[in-house]
């Protein structure tokens, strides 16, 4: 083959691989939240990405890899998400952090409630072993953006990241959206604790 000919073929071949990548992740999405990831099959995902074993394992290591793909890939869509709204605050002149975290926490929501199937599934604890490790790994990692947020303010940053935490599951497994509007406006009136007063003499 000469340069100019594998100059042409490289980035069909490149682009049929991405579409078969692509392929298997969607497929797999469909079949982790019909079955649930304990009882999918790669034979499962393969047969529904009209797709060859052996192009799932050129692609991916197993059905665990599936899984935490979809998974990064999600949590990347929900970053975006989250990012980009509180860009948009801070340049709509808010300074008040508490409203920049809501702004976010709303986004945040409304991507999981846009790709609910998705949320629940990563929600139900039906994963691979050891992703509830990523899990908790991952919500100290927001933790630690919240703390950057709220500067000197530990405790209010355990409660705000608790809070929303807890909101999520409830929030993606009811579809409430009414409820998520609620729960970030009692977020939103939390306020540090005023420091204690030294008590009176008299």
């Amino acid at each position: 083959m000469s340069e100019v000919e594998h100059a042409v073929t490289q980035p069909r071949t490149s682009e049929r691989g991405a579409a078969t990548r692509s392929s298997l992740l969607a497929a797999a999405r469909e079949v982790f939240v019909s079955k649930g990831f304990a009882e999918a099959g790669v034979t499962d995902v393969v047969a529904k990405a009209d797709a060859s074993v052996g192009s799932l394992y050129h692609h991916f290591s197993g059905k665990a890899d599936l899984y935490l793909t979809l998974w990064e890939e999600w949590q990347a869509r929900q970053a975006q998400r989250t990012k980009q709204a509180a860009r948009t605050a801070r340049a709509a002149g808010e300074g008040d952090p508490m409203r920049v975290f809501i702004d976010a926490a709303r986004a945040y929501l409304d991507g999981c409630l846009e790709e609910r199937e998705l949320a629940a599934l990563f929600l139900r604890g039906d994963g691979p072993p050891g992703f509830e490790v990523v899990m908790r790994d991952r919500l100290r990692t927001w933790a630690q953006r919240n703390a950057a947020l709220f500067e000197d303010e530990p405790a209010l940053v355990v409660v705000v990241t608790g809070a929303l935490a807890a909101a999520v599951s409830e929030i993606v497994f009811s579809g409430d959206r009414a409820m998520a509007d609620e729960v970030l406006a009692i977020i939103g009136r939390i306020r540090p604790a005023a420091s204690a007063t030294a008590p009176s003499s008299g």
